[in-house]
């Protein structure tokens, strides 16, 4: 296993970073899931602060890495691929917290179950981004990356199967018309979330396998 610090050095603030952008990421999943479970007590604009500070914050990180790129001549990983693999984890927060925008606004019927089913999934997915962003720094490790990135793969075609199913429910229930599109939109926005994450994974899938 040829290990990705030996060969640039041993600055690691570049893997810290992206480590911690990869724990944001997974804070705002594990927020939705909270907020959807609480939904029925609160749903409001006002309620929005915690995943706002999850976006701020993850936003920062990503700034900061930006301003590290600019000042360090030699990292552990091509720039390209820092930025679009910090682009890539930032955009799982800034999703999520659209989705609860979208929720608190939103004043009809709320098929809370399946959102709830969905933001599990998409949890699921933002934990094997985690895992697979921290393997980094210890090598290129094709076995456990590949593994990780299959799960997340699966993961995201169950999610995509369960978001048909609600939405084949939507069209035979007894929701009307503007409730119907509402919330085949917010569905989708789940969904898109869950591309997120895979979208992250599939970065840093393509980075290891420049060094196995």
């Amino acid at each position: 296993m040829i290990s990705i610090p030996k060969l640039f050095g041993k600055d690691m603030k570049f893997f810290d970073l992206l480590e911690a952008s990869a724990e944001e990421a997974l804070t705002s999943t594990k927020l939705l899931s909270n907020y959807l479970q609480r939904i029925e007590s609160y749903r409001s604009a006002g309620d929005l602060d915690d995943f706002i500070q999850s976006r701020r914050k993850d936003k920062r990180i990503t700034s900061l890495i930006t301003e590290e790129l600019c000042k360090t001549f030699v990292t552990p990983l091509e720039r390209e691929d820092i930025e679009a693999l910090s682009l890539a984890l930032y955009r799982i927060p800034k999703m999520v917290e659209k989705i609860v925008e979208r929720l608190s606004i939103y004043p009809g019927r709320l098929p809370r179950e399946g959102f709830v089913r969905q933001a599990q999934l998409l949890g699921q997915a933002a934990e094997s981004v985690v895992f697979m962003v921290k393997q980094l720094r210890h090598g290129s490790n094709m076995e456990k990356i590949s593994a990780a990135n299959e799960k997340l793969q699966f993961v995201e075609g169950e999610a995509d199967k369960y978001m048909l199913g609600l939405i084949k429910d939507l069209y035979h229930g007894s929701y009307d018309a503007k409730e119907t599109v509402i919330l085949q939109d917010l569905f989708e926005m789940v969904e898109k979330a869950v591309d997120r994450c895979r979208d992250a994974g599939n970065v840093v899938f393509q980075i290891v396998l420049k060094y196995s």
